[in-house]
């Protein structure tokens, strides 16, 4: 009685370890969320600050102080920042600033690229920096016409960076701040 127990067991276990083995489970590959933006379609904005520029009809921009603007992108969880200033015998000291904040990124960044800007047309003279890695910012840039006028401009994600995540709404958006750049006219 015992052996047939037994035996009943082996041919049991084996016949659970054959009809188990059948099909190899196959890890699913990772993917990735597919993220399609529209096409940007442009227009101008201009109000009293000395300055005007061509912007995403997308964004939501706002006037934050004297000439500061917050332009928004909801969607994104993002916003463009821009700040200007006066130039008044400190372009030295306002350049050596915007230099400095791209490169407080460098702790973080893999790579930190500079894309001269100039036009002498509308004297507008500049930097774009694009920064790839997960740094706080993925693209800043400083304008200017060496005399009366200075801009920055810097985008922030209100999300963890992970530039990995985050690269479809950073490339949209910082072909965005290059427009705005290339379109900067003084008044």
């Amino acid at each position: 009685m015992i052996k047939k127990i037994i035996g009943l067991c082996y041919f049991g276990m084996i016949l659970i370890f054959t009809n188990s083995c059948k099909n190899d489970v196959l890890p699913k590959p990772a993917s990735q969320l597919r993220l399609d933006y529209p096409v940007a379609t442009y227009a101008h904005f201009s109000n009293d600050c000395p300055f005007e520029f061509d912007m995403n009809e997308d964004a939501i921009i706002t006037q934050d102080k004297n000439c500061d603007f917050s332009i928004k992108y909801p969607k994104m969880k993002a916003t463009i920042y821009l700040n200007y200033k006066t130039v008044d015998n400190n372009l030295n000291d306002l350049l050596k600033d915007a230099q400095t904040l791209t490169y407080k990124h460098v702790i973080k960044a893999d790579d930190i690229l500079e894309q001269p800007y100039i036009n002498s047309d509308k004297k507008v003279y500049g930097m774009f920096y694009r920064i790839d890695g997960n740094a706080a910012t993925n693209s800043l840039f400083y304008a200017t016409d060496s005399i009366k006028h200075f801009v920055t401009g810097s985008i922030y994600f209100y999300a963890k960076p992970n530039y990995d995540s985050i690269m479809p709404a950073a490339d949209y958006v910082k072909n965005d701040m290059q427009r705005l750049l290339e379109t900067i006219k003084w008044k």
